[in-house]
């Protein structure tokens, strides 16, 4: 797309940490915003529109395509979590893995000529490195969102993209159990976050260059049938990365290392970035310093 001015885009998850970052960014670039909720909402801040719909419910999000017609869908409602729990994988399922059938459906009934772009994760195995064991109810879910994903652009020739995220941070992010939230409002009030080992190597990715990342691959005409890493392609351990955190607020106490188990069969995070900047032109731009030093003033703000 030459641009975003008067462009009909869709946002499922508008109210989560990334969807609510994209609803800002694409009303500021002229887009004509409408976004998805489970709930009424209240308070508009920039001139969206918002649908109530339950996207586990077929019929639901069909009359939400039919009535927004988009252009561009960007679906990122989903349950992110790293449980291992088995009480997760009934909700794993429907929330990543129906609605995103229930939205392919849809759109390739209502909008076929319509983008789609979906947000995967990296931490769906990768059968090219041998990796063939699911790690989580959510990696899982996530991967086979994938693999209906190109069956829907080979049989159907739905332009759809998906995008592997790797571990995202950054200002908003409002769910404290997550490693960035809950370790910065820790050191902040003085307290000693409690962590595993702090081995677990992973591939940080600032919000804002998540962002970028959506609008590229929804503007690419090299992006449908596609799946893109995105993050900065390198690792650093959890235990380095908290250090850093800490040094970056000048934190007095020390998180505790070792306090709680390291949940099993965790695997190194590295993304492989080389294809989007190759194919959507877009490489990471926010250096995980700066990404920090930003995140840490914003919870500094709020608390």
């Amino acid at each position: 797309m030459a641009g975003w001015q008067g462009v009909r885009a869709l946002v499922t998850g508008g109210t989560g940490f990334i969807g609510s970052h994209l609803v800002r960014r694409l009303a500021g670039l002229g887009a004509v915003v409408h976004a998805v909720s489970r709930r009424v909402r209240e308070h508009v801040d920039g001139g969206e529109t918002w649908h109530v719909a339950d996207l586990c419910d077929a019929d639901q999000v069909g009359e939400v395509i039919r009535e927004v017609e988009p252009e561009v869908v960007f679906h990122l409602a989903s349950e992110v979590t790293g449980a291992r729990e088995v009480r997760m994988v009934r909700p794993t399922l429907e929330s990543n893995l129906d609605s995103a059938v229930n939205l392919l459906t849809a759109v390739a009934d209502v909008a076929p000529a319509g983008r789609l772009v979906l947000a995967g994760s990296v931490e769906e195995p990768r059968l090219s490195d041998g990796d063939t064991v699911p790690c989580s109810p959510y990696a899982v879910a996530k991967w086979a969102v994938s693999g209906y994903a190109r069956m829907f652009h080979e049989l159907w020739r739905l332009p759809v993209t998906t995008l592997r995220i790797g571990m995202v941070y950054g200002p908003g992010q409002q769910d404290l159990r997550k490693l960035i939230p809950y370790v910065t409002t820790a050191l902040l009030r003085g307290e000693v976050p409690e962590l595993g080992s702090g081995t677990r190597l992973v591939d940080w990715v600032y919000v804002d260059d998540v962002v970028d990342a959506f609008l590229a691959a929804a503007s690419s005409e090299q992006a449908p049938g596609q799946a893109f890493d995105i993050a900065s392609g390198t690792q650093l351990s959890i235990r380095d990365t908290v250090e850093l955190l800490a040094k970056i607020i000048g934190a007095e106490q020390q998180p505790r290392f070792g306090a709680v188990a390291d949940r099993p069969l965790d695997r190194p995070q590295v993304a492989d970035i080389a294809p989007a900047g190759e194919l959507l032109g877009w490489r990471p731009r926010i250096g995980l310093e700066t990404g920090l030093r930003r995140t840490a003033d914003w919870y500094s703000s709020t608390l």
